[in-house]
């Protein structure tokens, strides 16, 4: 995911950690009062130059542009997904930056994940209705608020796993649901001699082959 940036009237406190980029942020007044996701849904931004913005605990938060390896990677393993679903006649389908609702809190919420998978028929709804798999791409000052997203997507009961893939190095880390119905306490984290093993999908590719088109590539 991107890194975040506080939307116009909507800041956020020093005291809660979050870690941005100085050049990408501007100081704001505090907010008058919170979103739900009904007013965010309605609600028309007064930045227009921003493409993406996500509501976190109510509070409305732009996603600034991503790196080239950022970009890089999710085309590639969107492209990846989708060309395997289609190669094996699946109806579940590939989606990049969907609208995602946890189920905590979800009238405060909504996430936008880098790439969605879901098998449940296409819709007209604004949310991606569903999903199994979910990934975030990782950029190393974001880490904080991706890894906040990837715990609200755990609480979703239609995904099985959620991938981050690390955009400085080749690295990624899976969270896979266990049969009972629980997440394990840590990810596994896999390197460049890996394979990525999505069971949600039935999707196997070696971890290096989504770098392809990255600095990060190898011979």
């Amino acid at each position: 995911m991107p890194a975040l940036v506080s939307d116009p009237g909507h800041t956020v406190p020093r005291d809660q950690g979050s870690r941005y980029d100085g050049a990408m942020v501007t100081l704001r007044k505090p907010p008058q009062a919170r979103m739900t996701l009904d007013e965010f849904l309605k609600w028309e931004p007064a930045e227009p130059s921003v493409r993406s913005w996500q509501l976190i605990d109510g509070e409305p938060v732009a996603m600034a542009p991503g790196s080239d390896a950022h970009g890089a990677i999710q085309a590639e393993l969107a492209a990846l997904l989708r060309n395997h679903l289609l190669d094996r006649g699946s109806p579940c389908r590939v989606a990049t930056e969907p609208g995602i609702v946890p189920r905590l809190r979800a009238n405060r919420n909504y996430r936008i994940p880098d790439i969605g998978v879901t098998c449940a028929p296409p819709s007209a709804a604004v949310m991606f209705p569903e999903p199994v798999l979910l990934i975030e791409i990782l950029p190393p000052s974001n880490e904080v608020e991706t890894w906040a997203n990837v715990w609200t997507y755990a609480s979703i009961p239609s995904v099985i796993e959620i991938l981050v893939v690390h955009s400085t190095r080749v690295v990624a880390e899976l969270l896979r649901r266990e049969a009972n119905g629980q997440w394990p306490g840590e990810p596994v984290v896999l390197g460049s001699d890996d394979l990525i093993t999505l069971t949600s999908v039935d999707f196997k590719m070696p971890l290096r082959s989504i770098y392809r088109t990255t600095v990060l590539a190898t011979p």
